[in-house]
């Protein structure tokens, strides 16, 4: 009796553990972790490490080995999603290794986000005298805001200079690509035979000019300065001033340092249907936008950066806390999408909807749209869709819905035509955070991932992209 017992035990033991393994099947309530974010369960999840329906890549592999072949020619691959796309650490292991074996055509789409004071990629880094307006897709719809391409609106009233510096020299340049709302030529371009300083600031001037009837005391008091330095910033020996006459008024402010257009030598642009530009035959690291004069206001949708050289160009496009639904309700994120000439548009989105707990059907709504918006205006350009990588709900419970989307994702892919990866089984899987941030590749809020973290998607996304079209090259031959 007692042998059977233990044999029932058994039995329904092994049954609960089964279905933990089961995202689908998991309360996401249910599953509470310690405080520094470790699950009891121990067994690692890891996929094959496989883009599933290569097939509807074939037009790209076939670029791709006429690029190999010939040494001609430039492939250009748009990256697009969220945080864990706009600082660039997982998208650039993805662009140098691409380059290593291709040949590297460009940095790529890039974007101010220093003058929109946000994170941004490494590779390059701009200053600028003025301030500029910023406002996320993440943000309802704003009139007379124009958030273009780079998922941010960025603008100015003001009189600038914005410098570019290329702080990674493989990505010095030949072509520069300035992108507007309505590709208007509201920005020129210039370089400089003097060193410019823009982040410098100069003493703000403050003058007063003296009423009848007013005292030094009054004057210093107004200004919250003493008689004492009221006086020596003016050279004055005793407290007689007379009306009509100007004071110096001493201050601590800054204001910033004015740049005068004649200490730049400005550049030619052309223009196409797309962008106006600028090629140079030597390469390039630095660069200067001015404001057109023709232009009260200046809206920056972002820039390109080629080089002459055959290869990839791969663009990295993504917003802080972005969904689908952010870039869907914004056309002309989708109108200035061929600018960038995509062979294959990469969506790395969904960790934002599922911490508003957005059901899987109502994200693939969602996501499906974006597709359909990248091919109206791209129809020749492939799509691969990642899966959002594993994360926790406030640091304790497992969040079974980047799970579901990653089912719904492989589901549908041959329906929809386009191929994917699957991120979150490549990262751990449902039970994957602790063990990632027990190697140092997650960050403290267990949704973002490290540097580590995010290079080691990079390589694992290389190694995939690269078995799939290795497969390819072998059944063409």
């Amino acid at each position: 009796m007692r042998n059977r017992l233990y044999l029932f035990l058994f039995c329904l033991l092994g049954f609960a553990a089964t279905a933990q393994i089961d995202s689908t099947d998991v309360d996401i309530d249910s599953l509470e972790v310690d405080a520094v974010g470790v699950v009891t369960d121990t067994v690692e999840v890891k996929g094959p490490n496989v883009i599933t329906n290569t097939s509807s890549l074939k037009l790209l592999y076939e670029k791709l080995y006429l690029l190999e072949q010939q040494k001609a020619g430039k492939i250009n691959i748009v990256h697009i999603g969220d945080s864990h796309i706009q600082a660039d650490l997982m998208t650039n292991v993805i662009r140098k290794k691409l380059q290593e074996r291709f040949g590297n055509a460009g940095a790529g789409f890039s974007f101010p986000h220093q003058l929109a004071k946000t994170n941004g990629s490494y590779i390059t880094r701009y200053k600028s005298n003025a301030s500029w307006h910023s406002r996320r897709v993440i943000y309802p719809v704003e009139p007379g805001t124009n958030v273009g391409l780079s998922g941010i609106a960025l603008d100015t009233r003001e009189n600038f200079v914005v410098e570019l510096n290329v702080r990674d020299s493989a990505y010095r340049f030949n072509t520069l690509k300035v992108i507007t709302p309505g590709n208007k030529q509201e920005f020129d371009l210039a370089t400089s035979s003097k060193t410019i300083v823009l982040e410098s600031t100069v003493p703000k001037k403050i003058t007063h000019k003296i009423k009848n009837g007013e005292v030094l005391g009054g004057i210093a008091d107004k200004y919250n300065i003493s008689i004492t330095q009221l006086k020596k910033a003016n050279g004055l020996k005793n407290d007689r001033i007379r009306a009509g006459k100007t004071l110096k008024i001493p201050t601590k402010e800054l204001q910033k340092r004015e740049v005068t257009r004649s200490e730049f030598i400005p550049l030619d642009l052309q223009a196409d249907g797309k962008s106006h530009f600028y090629h140079s035959n030597d390469a390039l690291s630095k660069i200067y936008l001015l404001p057109n004069r023709d232009f009260k206001e200046y809206d920056l949708s972002g820039l390109v950066l080629e080089n002459d050289a055959p290869g990839v160009i791969y663009h990295s496009i993504g917003v802080n806390g972005a969904k689908a639904s952010d870039y869907n309700k914004y056309p002309l994120f989708f109108e200035q999408l061929p600018a960038l000439n995509p062979d294959l548009v990469i969506i790395s989105l969904g960790t934002n909807e599922t911490f508003d707990k957005m059901a899987a059907p109502d994200f693939i709504v969602q996501l499906n749209k974006f597709i359909a918006s990248v091919k109206a205006v791209s129809p020749d350009a492939c799509v691969l869709v990642m899966t959002p990588p594993p994360s926790l709900f406030r640091r304790k419970y497992v969040n079974t819905f980047a799970a579901s989307y990653a089912k719904e994702i492989q589901v549908q892919e041959s329906t929809v035509n386009y191929a994917s990866w699957d991120l979150f089984s490549e990262m751990g899987g449902l039970y994957g955070v602790p063990r990632n941030a027990a190697r140092g590749l997650m960050s403290t809020d267990r949704v973002h991932y490290s540097k580590d973290g995010y290079e080691k998607q990079g390589r694992l996304f290389s190694e995939a992209f690269f078995k799939g079209y290795d497969n390819f090259k072998t059944n063409r031959e």
